[in-house]
């Protein structure tokens, strides 16, 4: 299937993940296609209608739990599913059939599983989260972080995401390897481009996290695909989703 992404890694079967894409859905004008975000100034009924789709179209035993993000660093637990909107950049279940999700429109969407298919978590890793410890916050959730798996979903990529010198700064002064997840934009000298990609598995892999496998998709320079805020300003939100099943 077209409109959605499956991730590139060998997680235990009985583990279900996804990336929405932007093709399908009803939304029109700036949120053409399938948008998931409630938002973001879209007809509220017209996302909810998005929002059934994917769960018809993939088959989810139950509603996701949506997440109010804030680029925070706060992961919660889910222990049964509820159609509150909950406060948090990342969720974590050891439940069957609670769908965690994540919605993203350049952030890096990032899913975890142990290797015996027990625990999920989905988080939202923008560069603040990034740098204040979401991601190891998320693992440090799981009973064994060295038995846990990591995908990174479609983000913005290196090419596109150029950041200030006090992101470099933010990154390379807690860990000096940060800078090679930096190159330098040629017509702006004190401008970065900035590989989300680079800087979530050096902190993956700090974090006991050694198996990390990416989509190597970059939400900027697909827009037939993906929305982006950084490309759009206006736009949607897709949706990156992991329960155990």
């Amino acid at each position: 299937m077209n409109n959605i992404v499956l991730p590139n890694w060998p997680a235990p079967k009985n583990v279900k993940a996804f990336a929405s894409t932007r093709l399908g859905g009803l939304s029109s004008g700036v949120y053409q296609g399938l948008n998931l975000g409630m938002h973001v100034n879209d007809d509220n009924d017209i996302v909810q209608a998005n929002r059934d789709e994917v769960v018809q179209l993939l088959n989810m035993p139950t509603s996701p739990v949506w997440l109010n993000q804030t680029h925070s660093t706060t992961v919660v637990e889910l222990l049964k599913p509820t159609q509150h909107v909950l406060d948090g950049d990342g969720s974590v279940t050891s439940h069957n059939k609670i769908v965690c999700a994540v919605m993203t429109a350049d952030c890096l969407p990032v899913l975890l599983t142990n290797t015996d298919g027990t625990q999920v978590a989905a988080v939202h890793a923008g560069w603040r989260g990034l740098a204040d410890g979401i991601l190891e916050n998320a693992v440090q959730r799981f009973t064994k972080p060295s038995q846990v798996m990591a995908w990174l979903g479609p983000a913005i990529g290196p090419s596109a995401f150029e950041v200030g010198e006090d992101v470099y700064q933010t990154f390379t002064q807690y860990d000096s390897h940060a800078k090679d997840a930096f190159t330098v934009c040629q017509l702006q000298p004190k401008k970065w481009l900035a590989d989300m990609s680079i800087l979530a598995t050096q902190r993956l892999n700090q974090a006991g996290v050694e198996q990390v496998f990416a989509s190597q998709r970059c939400t900027f320079s697909e827009p037939e695909y993906f929305y982006s805020y950084r490309r759009d300003g206006l736009t949607g939100r897709q949706a990156t989703f992991i329960w155990i099943e």
